[in-house]
């Protein structure tokens, strides 16, 4: 019989983590490295990349930094070889890459609303599309959602959410196409409101009662409560979990 907790282990495998150079998806790179994985680290910017790849060699496993922008489908393509040229395999992507705006829809311009929408949703695609196309079966690939895909939110974000709930979308798409044909596994995770470089900048007054008044667990969520749910979904503990999305949001969208 398996050991339970051998499911969750990422020896052998190497992932992809885009928009890792901060925030939740440095956070994540370290987990799957935790885990077993070597890791290629993927941002726009690389001078920040360094230091998560720093703390992932100290953790015994192997590290690759790439420039990258996801909304170039060339630049995906070029990430996706170099993983595979670099580790001989890549198996797990985690299209985390991201932005978001708060303009009032009457005042967005379509150039805000259409680098949203490139960079959240067109990039996921073309990620996963470079990815998926060098990947075995057996492999896995998460998009990073938002809990503003599945409620409403506190401030205005049509370009954020369209592009979230694009996601989702996305990933019921990308998992009937590729799960039983050729192994690939695709799911989504939309997180809730998390302690992050991003929630610091909104005032406690704006964002902590819509959370309280929103959530039953009422408080932010911490980085290791959303690592787990990717570690999860990026290993053998999932196997049987295709095309769903998985809320990790304190239970806002439940609410």
């Amino acid at each position: 019989m398996t050991n339970v907790l051998n499911r969750f282990r990422l020896d052998g495998k190497v992932a992809v983590v885009t928009g890792a150079s901060s925030g939740l998806g440095a956070g994540f790179a370290l987990a799957l490295g935790e885990a077993g994985a070597d890791v290629v680290l993927a941002a726009r910017r690389t001078d920040r990349l360094k230091q998560v790849a720093q703390q992932i060699r100290q953790q015994g496993k192997r590290t690759l930094i790439k420039a990258v922008d996801v909304a170039d489908p060339d630049a995906c393509e070029a990430l996706a070889d170099e993983a595979v040229t670099h580790f001989g395999r890549l198996d797990i992507l985690v299209n985390n890459a991201g932005i978001g705006t708060a303009v009032p829809a009457t005042r967005e311009t379509p150039d805000q609303f259409r680098q949203v929408i490139d960079v959240n949703l067109n990039g996921a695609y073309w990620a996963a599309q470079a990815c998926g196309r060098r990947m075995k079966s057996g492999s896995s690939i998460i998009n990073i959602s938002s809990v503003l895909a599945l409620i409403k939110s506190y401030a205005p974000q049509a370009a954020y959410a369209a592009s979230k709930a694009g996601i989702i979308g996305l990933t019921r798409d990308l998992a009937q196409q590729w799960s039983g044909r050729r192994g690939i596994r695709v799911n989504a995770i939309a997180p809730g409101y998390f302690a992050s470089e991003m929630t610091a900048t909104i005032p406690d007054d704006t964002l902590l009662p819509f959370i309280r008044t929103h959530s039953p667990l009422g408080r932010l969520g911490l980085q290791h409560e959303l690592d787990a749910a990717v570690v999860f979904l990026a290993s053998d503990a999932s196997s049987y979990i295709t095309g769903t999305t998985l809320a990790v949001d304190g239970g806002m969208s439940g609410h």
